[in-house]
């Protein structure tokens, strides 16, 4: 993400979870306590007007914003002679890499994402509560959220991310394949596709908070 963009994210972050309280005040969360904790991110694939469902063995998660240690796609050269070790000391994998809304190669997210209940947001007016279920015996996850709420409803439109892998022999799909002229992105467009790639779109939910028992 660009400068100006992750000082506007952080910002409405440090700002939002201390407004979060009074979202939490409606009917659906009356009563309900939270922890907050660390923000972190989902790479969720999900159609976007669902409110459950399966396949969230096949989500991962970002515990650390990937923006600020990201690695823009001009300095994939630098990133190739460092023998694909970013400044932030994640390894790069030409095998599976990622890319945001701003042409930052980023750290792939955590696979998979740990059953458990995690309260998300769109980043402005959308929160639910997101339940992951442990894997069944085929190793699958059920997931859903609270309040009727969708996928879209609790997608931080801004964030874009796609993750890439070969579509032919190893080391043909490369971030120098990649158009800077792309990037940023405007307002809804999709991170684009890249000779010999496949690409695999995720959106992105905030996490902000966790459930605390009573």
């Amino acid at each position: 993400m660009q400068k100006h963009q992750i000082i506007t994210r952080r910002e409405w972050l440090i700002g939002s979870l201390t407004f979060l309280g009074t979202l939490i005040a409606p009917p659906a969360f009356a009563q309900k306590k939270f922890r907050r904790g660390r923000t972190q991110y989902i790479a969720t694939l999900a159609p976007p007007d669902a409110t459950s469902g399966t396949g969230a063995e096949t989500w991962g998660i970002w515990r650390v914003d990937p923006g600020p240690i990201g690695v823009w796609l001009r300095f994939y050269q630098l990133l190739k002679t460092a023998g694909n070790i970013a400044p932030a000391g994640w390894r790069f994998d030409i095998h599976d890499w990622w890319l945001d809304e701003n042409g930052l190669i980023m750290r792939a997210p955590d696979f998979p994402i740990s059953a458990g209940q995690y309260y998300v947001t769109n980043g402005e007016d959308q929160i639910a509560l997101l339940t992951i279920e442990a894997p069944d015996k085929d190793g699958k996850q059920a997931w859903s959220l609270s309040d009727g709420k969708t996928i879209k409803d609790v997608t931080h439109g801004p964030c874009r991310s796609a993750r890439y892998t070969p579509m032919g022999a190893s080391g043909t799909c490369t971030p120098e394949k990649a158009d800077l002229a792309d990037f940023p992105l405007k307002p809804g467009e999709e991170v684009p596709p890249i000779e010999m790639c496949n690409r695999q779109i995720y959106a992105v939910l905030i996490v902000f908070g966790f459930p605390v028992k009573s």
